[in-house]
């Protein structure tokens, strides 16, 4: 096991979860106005959503990364496609990993 992974994964808990932790720990939050409290509230999502840009649109290869397209690019439109249409995150999911499994399955990855 390499002991830098294990150091990336603290610091990932330290940036993360004091953002997820603050309703939790501060018992005024709802006295915040209704802006602040939708900004804290997309905090989570956000910072999930730049992880998952990142390991849809980049290739680490010999030469260093490189942009990439591929089947990721329709599973998350896919998904992000229903989550508009049906207001639904975990039918979406479903949809996404469903075509990348086929599509893997398929031999088109």
């Amino acid at each position: 096991m390499n002991t830098q992974l294990v150091l990336l994964a603290g610091l990932m808990f330290l940036v993360t979860y004091p953002s997820r932790a603050l309703g939790l720990l501060a018992p005024a939050m709802d006295r915040l106005p209704r802006r602040a409290l939708d900004y804290l509230q997309l905090v989570g999502p956000a910072i999930l959503a730049a992880l998952a840009a990142v390991n849809v649109m980049v290739v680490a290869t010999d030469s260093g990364p490189r942009f990439h397209v591929g089947l990721e690019w329709l599973a998350v439109g896919a998904c992000l496609a229903i989550v508009a249409w049906r207001r639904n995150l975990f039918l979406g999911l479903i949809a996404a990993v469903a075509i990348a499994i086929i599509g893997r399955a398929a031999g088109a990855a």
